[in-house]
C-alpha cells in the first residue's frame, strides 16, 4: 500500500498507530522526535507517501519538522496530531504544507480512516 513515517515522542501512541497502519498493509517507519523524523525524510529523499507527526515533541516539534521538510520536498504530504488546542492553532498557519490535524486522543479506527482519506486524496 503506502510508505508512511510516524513521528511521535510517546512510545505507546507511536507503537499503536504504527501497528494499526501496518494492519492496513502500509509500510511504516517510526521516529521518536522531529529531528529524527527530518533525518529519515532526508535519508529517503522525501520518499514517504505520508508523514504523520505529533506537533509537540522535544528537540524539534512537528511544525518545525513539517516546515523544513516542505522546503526540501514541497510535494510531501504531512498530517499532524495534537492533544493541545494552542498547538492546533499554530498548525493553521501551515495551509498548503499539511493536509489535516488529528485531535488526540484518537481511536485506532479514526487514525486508520484519516490516513486512508489523506492517501486517497492523492491516489
Amino acid at each position: 500500500m503506502a510508505k508512511l513515517l510516524i513521528v511521535e515522542d510517546d512510545e505507546s501512541v507511536r507503537t499503536l498507530a504504527a501497528r494499526a497502519l501496518e494492519r492496513d498493509g502500509h509500510s511504516v517507519t517510526i521516529a521518536a522526535d522531529g529531528a529524527q523524523g527530518l533525518a529519515l525524510i532526508r535519508q529517503e529523499r522525501g520518499g514517504y507517501d505520508l508523514v504523520v507527526s505529533d506537533i509537540r515533541m522535544p528537540e524539534m516539534d512537528g511544525i518545525e519538522m513539517a516546515t523544513a521538510a516542505a522546503k526540501q520536498f514541497p510535494a510531501m504530504k504531512i498530517m499532524l496530531m495534537t492533544g493541545y488546542a494552542d498547538q492546533r492553532e499554530r498548525a493553521e498557519d501551515l495551509n498548503g504544507i499539511i493536509l489535516d490535524v488529528v485531535q488526540k486522543p484518537f481511536t485506532l479506527a479514526e487514525i486508520r480512516a484519516r490516513v486512508g482519506r489523506a492517501l486517497s486524496c492523492f491516489a
